[in-house]
């Protein structure tokens, strides 16, 4: 059989009545046995022995009437000590997803162990305001993202079914549309994955070089645009993180710099060690970007217009180099170039140490990403060829 609940203002009142009613008998003990020893000299023994169980009835009435009184304003006092406990239960209550915004507790009073609690629960509330709103914006976007490719594809596929004389020619012209439109699906959903990865924290630490990360990034790059791609790494710089997520993020900043360029332009990556931790630093030319605009580059599926002849892009790079990058503790700094483009900064934190020192490498040999045992930096273009 399960016992009944006994609240906490009940088992406080108890406490405070158990204590008085401890005090008050250790006191009245202790006066009692006062007054039988000044009543045993100077009374005789039978007015002292009437005289002693007066004064006990007396002192049991007056310990039961103040043991009642305290149990009465241990109740009050217990309930206005509780009484915030009681609105942050009233706020948790009250709250749901549709009512995050405007649910607070806003406790006042002294600044105590509940005030502490309640601004806790407050900045709990907060933060999950924030999740939910860039949850519900993350979700309305990528089902947008999702929808035009399916629309395309949709659209080509009825179009080419509808009509019965159709040729070989129009066949592979939709096949064609519908294998970029499937591309374009699977660089999305892709990098919806790596986003919630990384939004999701580290599952595994591990050395990772940020210089090798930059320069096999680089030698993976290729935009038809000529950009010229100049990656100055010369020493290995590791700091412990995800191997995966840290490549990524390289990565998307090396092909961010040479897809949204101008022709005949120039990208430059410097990956280097800095006080308290790693540095990578990407800049390159293009259309001039907003500063207004810069900080909402970090969003996912935000992007400035878009080159007609470029690959496609969802606006996931940068939200990804954010994710990663806070993931592991760093941060991302987004800089509009005066002549147009934008330098990328990203600073990791001093999780990082030197690499263990290998062979030495043939003399003026470049390994296969195209880097220089000399440190000095070299155009990926001159690399890859």
């Amino acid at each position: 059989m399960r016992s009944l609940p006994i609240s906490i203002r009940a088992r406080l009142t108890a406490l405070y009545a158990a204590l008085f009613l401890a005090a008050g008998a250790v006191l009245l003990g202790i006066s009692y046995w006062l007054v039988s020893r000044h009543f045993d000299r100077t009374l005789p023994d039978d007015a002292a022995a009437s005289a002693l169980a007066d004064l006990r009835g007396q002192y049991l009435l007056a310990l039961a009437g103040t043991t009642l009184v305290s149990v009465a304003l241990g109740w009050v006092m217990a309930g206005r000590v509780l009484r915030p406990l009681s609105e942050i239960t009233a706020t948790a209550r009250r709250v749901s997803q549709d009512r995050l915004e405007d649910e607070r507790i806003a406790l006042g009073g002294p600044q105590d162990e509940l005030r502490e609690l309640a601004d806790t629960f407050d900045a709990m509330l907060d933060r999950l305001a924030a999740a939910f709103s860039s949850q519900r914006r993350f979700v309305a976007n990528a089902s947008h993202e999702l929808r035009t490719p399916l629309t395309v594809l949709r659209a080509e596929v009825e179009v080419t079914l509808a009509d019965p004389d159709a040729r070989m020619t129009d066949l592979r012209g939709m096949g064609e549309t519908v294998r970029d439109a499937v591309v374009e699906c699977e660089a999305l959903l892709d990098g919806l994955l790596v986003l919630a990865r990384s939004d999701a924290g580290l599952e595994r630490r591990e050395p990772v070089d940020l210089a090798a990360a930059a320069w096999r990034a680089a030698g993976r790059t290729d935009d038809g645009l000529a950009v010229e791609l100049t990656v100055s790494a010369p020493e290995p710089v590791v700091i412990e993180g995800d191997p995966a997520l840290l490549a990524r993020m390289v990565a998307n900043l090396v092909e961010n710099a040479v897809r949204h360029n101008v022709p005949g332009g120039w990208a430059t990556v410097d990956v280097h060690v800095r006080a308290g931790g790693a540095e990578v630093v990407v800049a390159n030319s293009g259309a001039p970007v907003p500063v207004a605009s810069a900080a909402r580059l970090l969003e996912p599926f935000q992007r400035l217009a878009r080159r007609g002849d470029g690959p496609p892009g969802a606006g996931l790079g940068l939200s990804i180099v954010r994710s990663v990058a806070e993931a592991h503790g760093g941060a991302v700094e987004l800089e509009p170039r005066p002549g147009g483009g934008l330098r990328v900064t990203v600073r990791l934190p001093a999780t990082w140490s030197e690499a263990t020192p290998g062979p030495a490498p043939a003399a003026n040999a470049a390994d296969p990403a195209g880097r220089r045992p000399d440190g000095d930096t070299l155009p990926v273009a001159a690399a890859r060829s």
